[in-house]
């Protein structure tokens, strides 16, 4: 793997930052974790036994990777786009926990057998972007036949079914068994996919980030998308396939969310621009109330899934700007802590962290202090640019919040004897970035409420986590 990143680039990353060649680094190694995976996956399949991975599939997986390769000679980058898309992280390393199980008489599960039958579809996926002709018939599974990264087609039947598709000079065929007419699709030269027909879906292509590499896909119908176990994360809700009106109010809250993002720094851009591959919506939370600027939110971000974030609707650009902030320094933080250690700390969940209800491991503690020393960095900017006292106030507000809580768990990071010489750094960084923020107070009203906040938070995690929680 690439070698750990300089001093200077880690203390650009302790202070939330980080330029284009640090982050750089981090994606660079990230890319190339996702492209080892994907060749395990062929390896693990040539050696798992035939109970696990038959002839039949082996073969099928063969001629995949056979599609694929002719794709990257045509067009490495569209292949590369496919194949490094977030979401396949999640269906690689679904496919090799599948491959390192135990083999039984009857032959693989439903789960592996669909697992495994995907990469027919992002071998298809690879080669219309490349423009390669081709063949081939994929199963639909809970009612949908989704090409990664382009979009899905909505079969008539909810059951599994299976679809022939056709490739050729940009056009594209998919004809389900015994279901009307073919649909017909093309190519586009944004790289998308689009279709008169409504049943197919397409995924919706927001505006590039400046200097950023493409559009971002706000993807509502890969079938990884959630982990498909059933669990939901912490404060998340499910995700979902979002109508013609969702899509246009997430479109035009995307188009404010650039001008936010630039005034919490150039650096806030380029980490969007770099780090960020595609959105995944999800639902509004359990038990929110009506959308508003008051309205419930959740997100969240995947560490096999590097590049994507999940998001409930932000209510306003300035809430989806500070989304971003927030998510991609879990991004960053993961990439960095997966290209070298920060800690050596035990996994216990049994640290106060004033953002959770329940215990956190050292590393979930680290996590959350870093994504919220962000957006207390973020929202003082957004405080000292906004114009209107209302947004003034709000603004004043979360960054408030958000700096007592990072100064209630500091202490605790910058006491683990456990860290690294590399989370020493990192560590001491956030301490600068934290008495920094100091500069500029926010108004006495507001950092009286958040003291009270974070001090009523510990008073009631106490109780409901017992007294012999530190």
């Amino acid at each position: 793997m690439i070698p750990p990143l300089p001093d200077h680039m880690l203390r650009l990353l302790g202070r939330t930052e980080g330029d284009a060649d640090t982050l750089g680094v981090l994606v660079r190694d990230q890319d190339t974790r996702r492209l080892l995976l994907l060749r395990a996956l062929l390896d693990a399949a040539e050696a798992a036994p035939a109970a696990l991975c038959p002839p039949r599939a082996l073969d099928r997986l063969r001629q995949d990777w056979a599609l694929l390769e002719t794709a990257e000679r045509a067009d490495r980058g569209a292949v590369r786009t496919v194949l490094l898309h977030p979401l396949a992280g999640p269906w690689v390393q679904r496919c090799l926990r599948g491959l390192s199980g135990s083999a039984t008489a009857t032959g693989p599960g439903p789960e592996l057998r669909a697992d495994l039958a995907h990469l027919s579809a992002l071998a298809a996926a690879a080669a219309i972007r490349a423009g390669i002709p081709f063949t081939t018939r994929l199963t639909a599974h809970d009612g949908l036949v989704s090409l990664p990264t382009l979009g899905a087609l909505r079969t008539a039947s909810a059951t599994s079914t299976t679809v022939g598709i056709a490739f050729h000079d940009g056009e594209l065929t998919m004809c389900e068994e015994a279901a009307g007419p073919p649909l017909l699709a093309h190519t586009q030269p944004d790289g998308t996919t689009g279709s008169a027909d409504p049943r197919w879906l397409p995924v919706l292509a927001l505006p590039a980030v400046p200097s950023g590499a493409g559009p971002v896909p706000l993807d509502d119908v890969d079938p990884y998308r959630t982990d498909g176990s059933g669990r939901r994360p912490h404060g998340l809700s499910a995700a979902t396939h979002i109508d013609d009106h969702e899509r246009k109010a997430w479109a035009e809250s995307w188009n404010g969310v650039v001008p936010l993002l630039r005034i919490g720094g150039e650096h806030r851009l380029t980490e969007a621009a770099v780090l960020l591959r595609c959105l995944v919506p999800l639902g509004p939370p359990p038990g929110s109330g009506p959308t508003g600027e008051s309205a419930a939110h959740c997100s969240g971000t995947r560490r096999e899934a590097f590049g994507a974030v999940l998001s409930s609707k932000p209510a306003t650009p300035a809430y989806f700007a500070s989304t971003l902030v927030h998510e991609l320094q879990h991004t960053k933080l993961s990439a960095l802590g997966a290209l070298v250690p920060l800690h050596h700390e035990d996994p216990e969940p049994r640290h106060f962290a004033p953002w959770r209800s329940d215990p956190r491991p050292f590393d979930g503690l680290l996590q959350g202090a870093y994504s919220h020393i962000a957006l207390a960095d973020y929202w003082q900017r957004f405080a000292l640019a906004a114009r209107r006292v209302t947004h003034r106030d709000l603004a004043w507000a979360e960054h408030a919040r958000c700096r007592e809580q990072v100064g209630a768990v500091l202490p605790v990071l910058a006491g683990s004897a456990a860290l690294t010489r590399e989370g020493r750094v990192l560590v001491n960084e956030m301490i600068t970035l934290y008495h920094r923020l100091d500069d500029c107070p926010p108004p006495t009203g507001h950092l009286a409420r958040a003291e009270a906040y974070v001090a009523t938070t510990k008073v009631i995690w106490q109780q409901r986590n017992g007294p012999h929680r530190p």
